[in-house]
């Protein structure tokens, strides 16, 4: 066998996959068709709970380029509507606005310091499955080669050459009545208030920044990114896709019929490249599944769905946290038979819902007044600090909880921030091992891991917290949690159980 694993792209997921990979004992293979990294203007930055798990990395730092842990956002918007998440005494909502291939960047550099093979200009064109693995055909700059592996992972976008050519279905629906045109452009700096970079368009009034802004005509959106071109974006509907190229003039003239006034734009400042970008309709897919005996998608691979709210990367970064621990596991011999199972039975879930509340935020921004009814009475709901909260949850990621068979509120959830000691939980999973975390006076639960060895680490610092224990997969999601400041026999076996299921580690034999 050639290989463990190889990853088919070299994107955000393929690379966060080879990271979590490589923490786990398993060095991939990354394939790309692109001749180098990426630098296309996509993704404007990581929305939800994905931004706290890259701190659980160490790589939130690397990303925004200041110290600390990522504080939560003031505001966001759903469905072109304001959210005010400062009513929120839980706020789990967090965005690091950095462009994609800035996020690309950070995460080449650290999965070549962990000492993953990139190979750019490396092309998928073919595979068969056996019954140990699979034989892959590649087309590189010198010509096809053959490579065995024990698996293969699809991390190649909504076009998937994986899926297609393992013949995993990919229903759904794909809309033709809409046209995005999006582009880096100047606007008239006399029409930016400097304290708000709001924008005033003379003839129509003040457009926020950052914001979805909805009329009866179209979706407008002005964003001036600090330090990078300002991208002016607009959406209509009852429109075909013209042949010609697009161009600025295009994109001011459909802002002109979505505002009802003049707009001016001027070629972009700042490097490059830049965006200029028309896309008909919206496409909504989602696999027939996830996983073909050695074979594996993840993120755009497995689900395509609107890109409103920005749900993407975090969606599809943490399907790669999800399978990297599993797949190490089954790689080094510890997993259990069933845990490579749980990365469909877990993911697919979540993917279902970015796709409901994708296809829910699209409705709320379509013309028409029956739309703006039901605007006016979600405006009314979001008025109600619960709805915000169900809202941002949703959104986040934040209610996710994988049914992990424990009665105990934290148990399948993502584990809260703590303070451990003098230390940040995101301190102690940089890692990515599994984590028992003791936060009782006598230490029992620590006591009682003692025998585990190095599959799990183990900290016992008193401290308070939701938990007096808590015992973490390498995902940061809570496999087992005690409220108990002394445990009893039960919850000492429950402990072992879980231990047992998710990390192979079993309970040695008592006299």
């Amino acid at each position: 066998m050639n290989h463990d694993v190889v990853i088919s792209g070299a994107g955000p997921n393929g690379l966060m996959l080879a990271c979590e990979l490589s923490l786990g004992g398993v060095r991939p293979l990354v394939l790309e068709a692109l001749p180098a990294r990426s630098i296309e203007p996509k993704a404007n930055g990581l929305v939800g709970q994905v931004v706290r798990m890259l701190d659980r990395r160490g790589l939130y730092e690397r990303l925004s380029g200041h110290p600390g842990p990522p504080e939560p956002a003031p505001r966001f918007v759903f469905g072109a509507l304001p959210l005010d998440l400062s009513v929120l005494a839980d706020n789990p909502l967090t965005i690091l606005g950095v462009p994609q291939r800035h996020v690309l960047a950070v995460l080449e550099e650290r999965a070549l310091e962990l000492g993953v093979e990139i190979r750019y200009g490396h092309e998928l064109t073919d595979f068969t499955q056996h019954d140990d693995g699979v034989a892959l055909d590649v087309t590189g700059p010198d010509g096809p080669y053959r490579l065995d592996a024990r698996y293969l992972v699809g991390a190649d976008g909504g076009k998937s050459v994986t899926r297609k050519l393992s013949g995993i279905g990919f229903p759904g629906v794909t809309t033709d009545s809409s046209v995005s045109r999006s582009a880096h452009a100047t606007v008239p700096e006399g029409w930016i208030d400097p304290a708000t970079l709001a924008l005033h368009v003379p003839g129509h009034g003040t457009v926020p920044a950052f914001q979805h802004y909805r009329t009866e005509h179209g979706l407008f959106t002005y964003a001036p990114f600090p330090g990078r071109a300002t991208l002016v974006s607009t959406m209509e509907w009852g429109q075909s896709e013209p042949a010609e190229p697009m161009t600025l003039d295009e994109l001011a003239a459909s802002a002109r019929r979505v505002l009802g006034a003049d707009l001016p734009l001027g070629p972009p400042e700042g490097e490059g490249p830049h965006l200029l970008r028309r896309l008909a309709g919206v496409n909504t897919r989602l696999a027939e599944k996830f996983r073909d005996r050695h074979v594996f998608l993840v993120g755009d691979a497995a689900h395509v769905h609107s890109a409103i709210g920005g749900p993407g990367l975090n969606l599809g970064l943490q399907d790669a946290i999800n399978l990297g621990w599993k797949l190490a596991a089954a790689v080094t011999g510890w997993a259990s038979p069933d845990l490579l199972d749980s990365y469909e039975a877990e993911r697919r879930p979540v993917a279902e819902r970015v796709v409901m509340h994708s296809q829910a935020q699209s409705a709320l921004i379509a013309p028409g007044s029956e739309v703006t009814a039901l605007r006016e009475l979600f405006t009314e709901m979001l008025g109600e600090p619960k709805n915000v909260q169900r809202i941002a949850d949703l959104m986040s990621g934040a209610d996710i909880r994988y049914d992990l068979g424990d009665e105990h509120p934290l148990t399948g959830a993502w584990a809260p921030d703590l303070a451990v000691g003098d230390s940040r939980l995101a301190e102690l999973t940089r890692d990515a091992k599994p984590l028992l975390v003791d936060l009782t006076e006598a230490g029992s639960f620590a006591a009682e891991a003692a025998s585990w060895g190095e599959r799990v680490d183990v900290v016992a610092a008193p401290g308070s917290g939701p938990a007096t224990a808590l015992l973490l997969r390498p995902d940061c999601y809570v496999a087992w949690a005690s409220s108990s400041d002394t445990p009893d026999s039960s919850e000492l076996a429950a402990l072992h159980d879980a231990a047992a299921r998710w990390f192979g580690v079993r309970q040695p034999a008592r006299a």
